[in-house]
C-alpha cells in the first residue's frame, strides 16, 4: 500500500564525482580520455554522466578503481534532477558532443573523397575512419544530428572502392520510378527535430502524402512498425545519401521537378551539412530563424507547425520569382 505516497520516479542517470590528485599529470589526461570514450559528458568540474544501465555502471566502476588506484576519490551515484538542469537539456549536452564527432568525421570524409578523386590510395585511412565512425555511434546515446550525412558519405567511398559493376536491382528499381506512397502513411523521424527534418516533413506533407501524420521516437533502437516511413534517421527508407541531405533526396526519389524546390533544397544543404556547397545568400537568415524556432520549442510538433510557415512562405517567395 502507498497510502496516498506517490511513487518516487526512476533514476535515470549515473555520476560520476570524483578527485584527482595534481601529480602525476598524466592521471588527469588518461581519466579524462577513458570517460571520452565511454560517452561521458560533464555536468560540473570533477562530475560526470552517463545514461544508466548496466554497462556504464561496470565501465565507470572501473574507472572509479583506477582514480582511487591513483590515490584520488571517486563516487558513483545514480540520480535524477529535480531543480537545475532538465534531463532534455542533459541530452542536449550528450548530443552536441556527438554532433561535434560527427563534424569531425565528415569533414576527414570529405578530405579523403578529395584524396580519392585524385587517384591517393585511400583504403587503410578509411578502414579507421569507419571504426571510428562505429566507436562514437556506440556512444550516440540520443541520436544526434549528422550520423546520416558522414554515414552516406562513408559508404559512398566504400562503394567506390568496390570494383565496377552494374548498380544493384535495388538501387536500380529506386532510380527508375517515383516511389507509390499509399495517402496516410506514418512518417517517423528522430525527436528534436532540427531543419532538415523539419523542412522535410513539410515537403512530404505538401507534396509527397498530404494526409501523412508524422511520429518523433529516440535516434537509436527504434523498430518501425508495419506501414511506417522513416525519414532522416539511420538505416530510413528516406535518409541521406552521398553529400545529399534528405530533403535532397525526397525532392530527387519523387521526381519533384520543381525550380522552386530546387532552391529550397540549396538551402538547406547548405544549413544541415555546413559544407557551403551552393553559397546561397539566404542560408545565414533562415538558419537563424530554425535556430531561434527550436531555441523557443522543445516540443516538436510545435517545431514542426511553426517551421512549416517558415518554409511555406520561403517556398511562395521563389515560386513568385522574388529571388
Amino acid at each position: 500500500m502507498s497510502d496516498g505516497v506517490p511513487p518516487v520516479p526512476e533514476t535515470k542517470w549515473l555520476l560520476l564525482i570524483h578527485s584527482i590528485p595534481p601529480k602525476p599529470n598524466y592521471l588527469r589526461v588518461k581519466i579524462g580520455r577513458r570517460l571520452q570514450r565511454l560517452g561521458a559528458v560533464a555536468i560540473k568540474n570533477s562530475v560526470y554522466a552517463l545514461p544508466k544501465h548496466d554497462e556504464a555502471r561496470e565501465d565507470l566502476q572501473w574507472v572509479a578503481r583506477e582514480i582511487v588506484e591513483g590515490e584520488g576519490d571517486a563516487s558513483i551515484v545514480e540520480a535524477r534532477f529535480i531543480d537545475g538542469l532538465s534531463d532534455a537539456q542533459i541530452e542536449a549536452l550528450f548530443q552536441s558532443a556527438r554532433e561535434a564527432d560527427y563534424v569531425a568525421l565528415t569533414e576527414d570524409a570529405q578530405r579523403l573523397h578529395a584524396e580519392f578523386v585524385k587517384g591517393t590510395t585511400i583504403a587503410t585511412d578509411l578502414g579507421r575512419l569507419r571504426k571510428r565512425l562505429d566507436e562514437v555511434v556506440a556512444i550516440d546515446f540520443f541520436g544526434a544530428n549528422r550520423r546520416e550525412a558522414v554515414e552516406a558519405l562513408i559508404a559512398e567511398l566504400e562503394e567506390s572502392m568496390e570494383p565496377s559493376q552494374e548498380p544493384s536491382e535495388v538501387e536500380a528499381s529506386r532510380k527508375a520510378a517515383r516511389p507509390e506512397i499509399a495517402p496516410g502513411c506514418t512518417w517517423v523521424t528522430r525527436k528534436g527535430i532540427k531543419v532538415d527534418r523539419i523542412a522535410s516533413a513539410w515537403l512530404v506533407r505538401n507534396f509527397i502524402d498530404k494526409q501523412a501524420s508524422f511520429k518523433f521516437v529516440p535516434g537509436q533502437g527504434y523498430q518501425p512498425s508495419p506501414g511506417e516511413l522513416r525519414f532522416d534517421m539511420f538505416e530510413a527508407e528516406y535518409t541521406h545519401e552521398g553529400d545529399r541531405c534528405t530533403f535532397e533526396v525526397l525532392v530527387q526519389r519523387f521526381d519533384l521537378d520543381d525550380a522552386a524546390l530546387h532552391q529550397m533544397a540549396e538551402i538547406i544543404h547548405d544549413i544541415d551539412l555546413k559544407d557551403g556547397k551552393y553559397g546561397r545568400p539566404e542560408v545565414a537568415g533562415i538558419e537563424r530563424l530554425i535556430a531561434g524556432l527550436c531555441a523557443a520549442n522543445p516540443d516538436d510538433e510545435a517545431r514542426l507547425a511553426q517551421g512549416a510557415s517558415i518554409f511555406a512562405g520561403l517556398y511562395e517567395s521563389f515560386r513568385g520569382g522574388v529571388a
